[in-house]
Formats: C-alpha cells, structure tokens, sequence
C-alpha cells in the first residue's frame, strides 16, 4: 500500500472523481443473499473512497448512487435503498463535519421520498461551509433527462427575451445543468467490469479519461483506488492536442 502511495505523484491527482458504484447485486447474490444486502455491505466502499480522495487532495468526488432508470427496480430493492439512504446521511453528518466535507446531491431530487428530501436538505445545508472536499450523490439522476431540462429553461428564457440566443454557450448551458456547481469531470471509474458509461454525466464527461476495474463495488477499497490514480496519471492528456503541443505547454 505504502508503495503504491509513493508511486502517486500528489501535485496532479484528478481535481473531480466521478465513480459509477457497480456490483452490489452481484455481490450479494455471489454470497447467497438478496441485493440491498450488496447496497448496505457498499457503504464501506463509500466511505474509504472519500476519504482516500480527500487525503489524496481530490476536491470534487460523485458518486452515481441512484439514477432516473433505478425506480424501475422492485419496490422493495427502491424501498431499501431510499431507506439506506437517510439512515446513512443522518449517522454520517457528525463524521461529515469532522471531515470538513460538503455534501451536495444531483439529479431530479424532488422526485425523492418527502423524509429523504428533508433530511438530504438538512446536510446539505449543515456542511456547505466545510472546504476539504465536496462530496456529490446523483440521485435520480439521468444525464440525457438533465440535458434536456437544460434546454427547455433556456427555451423559456429566449421565448421570454430574457436571453439573446446568440449568447448561448457552453457557460450557459453549464449553468443550466444540475452540476452548475462543480467542475467538469476529470476522472470517471466504474467498478464489475461493465464498460459503459450509463447515463451518467455525458456532458460534464467530454474529456474525462476512463477506467474499468473488475472489482465488485462491496470490495473497493483505498489500493484500488490508488491503483486507479496511477493508472491516470500515467496518460497523457491532451484535450484535441498534439503531444508536442503539451510539452510546449508545459
């Protein structure tokens, strides 16, 4: 472990980590039991990347927690998660603050139960002055679902010529979108093997590099995630340029 570390060049670590959290059923069902046992073994998973992120001096990490296709799952399988979901927020808001993390959440999130609502609110709002790192869930979050929200409130604006669409842009659309507050994507990691990106920040992913580990999420622990980081850091990334452009940047 300590090897690893040393190999992690701390001056050019991602500054946004977004994770898709993959594997909990198949964790589960490996070990003979129901799904939401995988949900409730991966919040270890959770915690140690944050604070692996943190310790590392990552800035923004997001986790894809639950998307806009997840309600179509069993109720009970949606029933447990929403429930994991406030008892979680609610035990881990002191460690939050002893942290210095700022919690945020993305996503159509009046669509959440009303308890889940509350007290996602509440966190959010006790931890917005803490510095260390934001720590975002996407919650009933679709990325093409986002998209297209952005366009219909910039629609409204130009109808109402409250916005020259001239001007639009890629700032306007930024700030339309629910990740107005976060920087673009620099890094995104799935755990189980599946190689796609399932809806999941396709604008603020333009230029992130990809990584696909085999691990089940349940296992994720500090090594892989520095595993992941030295893999990253061992590309080159040059956003449309030449190599030769970078090192004369550089």
């Amino acid at each position: 472990m300590k090897e690893k570390l040393q190999r992690i060049n701390l001056h050019k670590v991602p500054n946004h980590i977004a994770i898709i959290m993959d594997g909990n059923g198949r964790w589960a069902k490996g070990k003979g039991m129901q799904r939401v046992f995988g949900h409730k073994n991966a919040l270890t998973a959770i915690r140690e990347s944050a604070d692996t992120a943190s310790e590392l001096g990552v800035k923004y990490l997001t986790l894809y927690a639950f998307s806009t296709e997840n309600w179509n799952r069993p109720k009970l399988e949606v029933d447990a998660l929403m429930s994991l979901l406030v008892n979680t927020l609610k035990k881990e808001l002191p460690e939050f603050q002893r942290k210095n993390v700022k919690i945020n959440a993305i996503g159509n999130l009046t669509s959440l139960p009303k308890n889940a609502q509350k007290v996602l609110t509440k966190v959010i709002n006790e931890t917005q002055d803490n510095t260390k790192i934001t720590l975002t869930f996407a919650l009933s979050y679709g990325s093409r679902e986002e998209i297209v929200n952005a366009i219909k409130n910039i629609s409204k604006k130009v109808v109402n010529n409250n916005l020259d669409i001239e001007k639009i842009d890629e700032k306007i659309i930024n700030n339309h979108l629910y990740t107005f507050n976060l920087p673009d994507v620099d890094f995104m990691i799935r755990t189980s093997g599946e190689q796609r990106i399932s809806n999941f920040l396709l604008w603020q992913m333009a230029y992130a590099e990809l990584y696909f580990t085999d691990v089940l999420w349940p296992d994720f622990r500090k090594e892989h995630l520095f595993d992941a980081i030295i893999d990253y850091q061992n590309r080159e990334r040059r956003f449309g340029k030449t190599s030769e452009q970078i090192e004369t940047d550089e």
